[in-house]
């Protein structure tokens, strides 16, 4: 891992976000754990992320808004974490620049899992 393996929780369910938060961390992954839309951009200025994991349903900003203002920014891998678990809803998360969608309730180690597959994608194949 190095300094730039930042991954942003970004969650306003306080527990959820800690258990991701943990799950991460001990797989060697440095968090910052955010609960309202409207913060985000200004952490991703202040550090640059490795991936961002977002909830849609967020207080401020929500994640949809939050993902297209992420991809005119700049091309940080984004997963979606959401309760919302239609088929249009995921459409419509992967068409506004999500990388991967996963569905409340979750495993964390499947969180962990895709945050790797995402990476390993999006650095071309070496190990994240």
């Amino acid at each position: 891992m190095s300094l730039s393996d930042l991954i942003l929780v970004v969650e306003d369910e306080p527990r959820l976000s800690r258990l991701v938060a943990d799950y991460l961390k001990a797989a060697g992954y440095d968090t910052r754990i955010i609960d309202n839309g409207l913060d985000v951009m200004p952490a991703v200025r202040e550090r640059v992320p490795a991936l961002v994991l977002l909830d849609l349903m967020l207080p401020g900003q929500d994640g949809l808004a939050v993902c297209r203002e992420l991809r005119a920014h700049g091309d940080t891998p984004v997963i979606m974490l959401t309760a919302r678990v239609e088929e249009v809803d995921r459409l419509i998360g992967l068409e506004s620049g999500a990388d991967d969608y996963i569905c409340k309730p979750f495993s964390p180690r499947e969180v962990v899992a895709r945050v790797r597959t995402v990476l390993r994608r999006w650095r071309g194949g070496a190990p994240p």
